[in-house]
């Protein structure tokens, strides 16, 4: 299970761009609250804090309890924009929930078993479609990632969403259809190994044609040799 994060914040007493710049001086992120059937929340929190949650790798699928006040209000992040050229978080946003809301996120993918697998044994190379899986679940049991194991896997193989054990409670939110999450596939080595033994295969059926035909030309030779000698000896 995912876990839950904590992140000190203040109330906005003023919003717009101005304020915003104003606080980001100051070392500040704005932010807001909203969901929930409740009015929207203004909020900042500090930029350092809100670094160290989002390097964790899994801020954005982690419930984050915001301590704003007496009452740790209970949230998923939905968003944060970054400064395209600092990389700066300039705004995030969170999402109003219950403990055990029904909630969406998306989980990242862990490939295991890699050395049980016949296909990267012989080289082959694993192509990761979906690094995340857009996940259906209850807020209190979001999985921190989904293990996918690779045992048995060799080169042509493919790993589709109805092959993974999600954990009790969760599903995928695309259920129209049964999607490619990675495959195995051969390396350049093998590929052109494929290629020269097709090659020689199709050159020795080329062979066995021709010489098939050619042992069929000569059995109507030999059949035409005969009924022309029978034919000569009528006539005598």
């Amino acid at each position: 299970m995912s876990e839950q994060l904590t992140l000190a914040a203040e109330t906005r007493e003023q919003v717009g761009k101005g304020a915003s710049r104003s606080l980001r001086r100051e070392g500040r992120v704005p932010a807001v609250v909203y969901g929930n059937k409740q009015e929207p929340l203004a909020i900042h929190v500090e930029e350092k804090a809100l670094m160290r949650l989002l390097m964790t790798g899994h801020f954005m699928n982690s419930v984050v309890m915001i301590e704003n006040g007496k009452t740790p209000i209970r949230t998923l992040p939905k968003d944060v924009t970054f400064d395209v050229v600092t990389d700066r978080p300039l705004h995030a946003d969170f999402l109003r929930i219950g403990e055990h809301t029904t909630v969406h996120v998306n989980v990242p993918v862990v490939f295991t078993d890699e050395e049980e697998s016949r296909g990267i044994k012989r080289g082959g190379v694993l192509n990761v479609v979906r690094h995340e899986l857009e996940l259906i679940c209850d807020a209190a049991d979001i999985p921190s990632e989904i293990t996918i194991s690779l045992k048995g896997t060799d080169v042509g193989d493919s790993v589709h969403i109805s092959q993974v054990k999600l954990p009790k409670g969760t599903k995928s939110a695309i259920d129209d259809r049964d999607f490619t999450i990675a495959t195995l596939i051969a390396p350049s080595a093998l590929k052109s190994e494929a290629v020269e033994q097709a090659a020689e295969e199709a050159a020795e059926a080329e062979a066995a044609h021709e010489e098939h035909v050619a042992e069929v030309e000569a059995a109507e030779a030999e059949a035409d040799a005969t009924e022309e000698g029978g034919e000569e000896a009528g006539e005598a």
